[in-house]
């Protein structure tokens, strides 16, 4: 992995991560590449947010990952924050290269140099694979989460 380069996301770059969002079973159902128009405003706020680090992994100039961190500060835990690692996604010929593991190692760094003292995800029920690959870097499963779509 000595050519990746794992960096903020730049608008350019909204295409190619919707598309990897977009290339599974459950993100086939719900997301469209026909028009990025939602994606880049989503994208302004995300960039806007200082507490949002939108990230891509890029080898050769091809991006072939991504990942969002939150970092939320919270009273709970003496006050301390939590980063929260969303949408991982690695593109096609990428998987199995090990480059899920980089980019969820890096995450859980870069959340510990932001100060935080745990670093939490959610993963679909359904992402049994996912469940295994986040229970082999060290997370443990001690919550179940509960969703209410509001449209």
């Amino acid at each position: 992995m000595n050519d990746l380069v794992i960096r903020r996301a730049a608008r350019d770059d909204v295409a190619a991560i919707v598309a990897m969002i977009a290339d599974d079973q459950l993100g086939s159902t719900r997301e469209s590449v026909d028009d990025l128009t939602p994606y880049l405003k989503a994208f302004e706020q995300i960039d806007a947010d200082p507490n949002q680090l939108l990230v891509v992994a890029e080898r050769n100039q091809q991006v072939i990952g991504t990942l969002q961190l939150t970092i939320i500060p919270g009273l709970s835990r003496r006050g301390s924050s939590r980063g929260l690692i969303e949408a991982v996604r690695v593109a096609a010929p990428a998987r199995g290269s090990g480059l899920g593991t980089t980019l969820i190692q890096w995450a859980v760094e870069e959340s510990r140099t932001r100060g935080c003292t745990l670093v939490q995800l959610t993963s679909d029920k359904t992402r049994t694979d996912a469940h295994r690959f986040y229970t082999n870097l060290g997370f443990e499963n001690t919550h179940e989460g509960f969703k209410l779509k509001l449209s």
